[in-house]
């Protein structure tokens, strides 16, 4: 599905997925056009915000993009550091009242700051394993949390056979078919296995937890559309001057239901608690 991020995937869980983290390129492709990212992207089931945000008041927000899970955190009456990658998402988000500092995570500063809480949104495949969770680590403090989670987007099976469909006629043999006609919430047991696996081996962490959020969403087919703009298969797709075919197919396919779908589907966090 388009939140997955390598196009070098063969299947959920292989060993490209593994090394998302590497794909830098592919990682700070996603700031060509912040405004469109924030307008696109779904913002983060409010459950889930409420449970991870109980208690904390200090929270850094890794890959924080655009604001947009700093902004319900601060709802949620924390206050919030982000860090980012990409000076022009970082950029966006302080319009929007985020306090941003740009930098890699793994070689951040935190200057002797620390904080009850760790955010990641949709990023921490992006971040290398070993450095990431000695990192977590070290920026928390004893009895805070660690949030990492992943929002799933997964349409009705029928439109998501039809969007792998057009994947297969206007690329045929790509990996991208195979990922859409699967099940995408698989897809994101590797991020949690990975991410658990980083932690633990830190010695630094317990109480690790996999809990799931349900959400929905009605999407236009220009909605659509646009999300899939801002998707980690955008830049590959674009690479090989597919992504237009892959629009006009997917558009056509949504045009076919009656022009919008409802996508009842679920956010996936793993947790953990700094010793």
């Amino acid at each position: 599905m388009p939140t997955l991020p390598s196009p070098d995937v063969s299947k959920p869980g292989g060993a490209d997925h593994a090394r998302a983290y590497s794909r830098r390129d592919m990682a700070e492709s996603f700031g060509t056009d912040p405004a469109l990212y924030d307008r696109a992207r779904p913002q983060y089931p409010e459950a889930l915000i409420e449970a991870v945000a109980a208690s904390a008041v200090d929270v850094l927000d890794v890959g924080c993009g655009t604001g947009i899970s700093s902004r319900q955190l601060q709802a949620a009456g924390c206050r919030v550091l982000g860090v980012e990658l990409d000076e022009r998402m970082a950029a966006y988000a302080r319009t929007t009242g985020v306090d941003v500092e740009v930098s890699p995570f793994e070689s951040w500063d935190p200057a002797g700051r620390t904080f009850d809480l760790l955010t990641a949104g949709m990023v921490w495949h992006w971040i290398e394993p070993a450095v990431g969770g000695a990192k977590a680590a070290e920026v928390l403090r004893p009895g805070g949390r660690f949030a990492a989670f992943w929002y799933v987007l997964q349409p009705p099976a029928e439109l998501g056979a039809a969007f792998a469909a057009v994947h297969r006629e206007v690329i045929p043999d790509s990996p991208a078919a195979s990922r859409a006609a699967a099940s995408p919430l698989g897809a994101y047991e590797h991020f949690l296995d990975q991410t658990a696996e980083s932690l633990t081996a830190t010695g630094a962490f317990a109480n690790v937890e996999r809990p799931t959020f349900p959400w929905s969403r009605d999407y236009t087919r220009d909605e659509w559309l646009d999300q899939l703009r801002t998707s980690g298969l955008a830049k590959p797709l674009a690479d090989a001057g597919k992504l237009d075919a892959v629009l006009e197919g997917t558009g056509a396919a949504i045009d076919a239901v009656g022009g919008s779908f409802t996508l009842d589907s679920v956010a996936v966090a793993l947790t953990a608690t700094r010793t």
